[in-house]
């Protein structure tokens, strides 16, 4: 298995591949972030990847349209988080360790700390058997950073109204008030017991702010990562 690069300081006009990872409730703001992130690093002459799970390759992305009409759902709790499990494992080896090996930058809208807290603390799956199905699908791959996107439950969840329109609600945002609650208790919880990887970002403003609140934020954890790609 492909070791990801270590955190060392790069050679100068040599950029290393990192991997952001964005997390959060419903109506979040994830997918504007990201592309606006994206568009900031390759003016800074990064190469940079934006994928999302699940799906983010053609097999996952199968996978993605059974997940979102809620045949998961039908299938069992244990059942559809394999098939997230599934998805997982087929993106991380056709598209994020490739890209990463190349020295990309790839910006992930949800990974494994979206199991942790849809399936596991909101979803009762057992963390024991989450863990073992990480384990298989990733090994030891792990974000650079990840951003959790914190915005309350009631604001994001007409955001996701406001962004489907007419269209029927998808397998999570049809979910009840009291599971997105605990979806947002779960992630405030595994950002602070994983605060050396996580920075939780307030999502309940003009995109713009949160977008430089974000930039701040990798500049801080990333310092020298980001002012490597620029006149690399």
């Amino acid at each position: 298995m492909a070791k990801r690069a270590k955190k060392s300081a790069p050679r100068k006009g040599h950029v290393i591949g990192r991997f952001i990872t964005f997390e959060g409730g419903e109506g979040s703001g994830k997918s504007t972030q990201i592309q606006m992130l994206a568009d900031h690093l390759k003016s800074e002459g990064i190469e940079t990847l934006v994928t999302r799970e699940p799906g983010g390759s053609p097999g996952a992305e199968i996978i993605r349209h059974l997940l979102l009409s809620g045949v998961g759902k039908l299938l069992g709790a244990d059942a559809e988080t394999l098939l997230f499990a599934a998805a997982r494992d087929d993106h991380v080896h056709q598209v994020i360790k490739p890209a990463l090996e190349k020295g990309a930058w790839v910006l992930c809208d949800r990974f494994t700390d979206s199991t942790a807290a849809y399936q596991g603390a909101a979803g009762k799956v057992d963390a024991a058997f989450i863990r073992a199905l990480t384990h298989a699908t990733i090994g030891k791959l792990e974000p650079d950073l990840t951003f959790i996107l914190d915005v309350p439950v009631a604001v994001g969840l007409q955001r996701a109204i406001k962004r489907r329109g007419r269209a029927v609600a998808d397998r999570f945002e049809g979910e009840s008030l009291s599971f997105h609650e605990s979806l947002r208790d779960a992630y405030r919880k595994i950002a602070e017991e994983n605060s050396a990887r996580c920075v939780v970002i307030d999502a309940n403003n003009e995109p713009a702010e949160v977008a430089e609140r974000i930039w701040r934020a990798l500049q801080d954890r990333l310092p020298t990562c980001v002012s490597v790609g620029a006149g690399a």
